[in-house]
């Protein structure tokens, strides 16, 4: 059984804020793993300034298991820099 994505696995997609208002900081970074057209995976990410428009990075892996390593990796990182899951 292959362990690539499969277009029926429900996506992931977590969304995290950073908001610091004496810093006049509202920021906002999705993180999302998410099948491709071709059955591999991909961790999107989108960031930028909460209201306005952002910016958005794919990284495409052949195995769901590479592909949740990044992920953990990104959300530990921004974690560690304050962000929070929004509630």
């Amino acid at each position: 059984m292959s362990d690539r994505c499969h277009p029926i696995v429900p996506q992931l997609h977590l969304v995290l804020e950073r908001v610091d208002p004496s810093k006049n900081m509202a920021r906002y970074y999705v993180l999302s793993l998410e099948p491709t057209l071709f059955g591999d995976c991909a961790v999107v990410r989108d960031w930028g300034r909460l209201g306005a428009p952002g910016r958005r990075r794919s990284e495409f892996f052949n195995q769901s298991a590479d592909a949740c390593v990044t992920l953990e990796a990104w959300l530990r990182r921004k974690c560690k820099r304050g962000y929070v899951f929004r509630s």
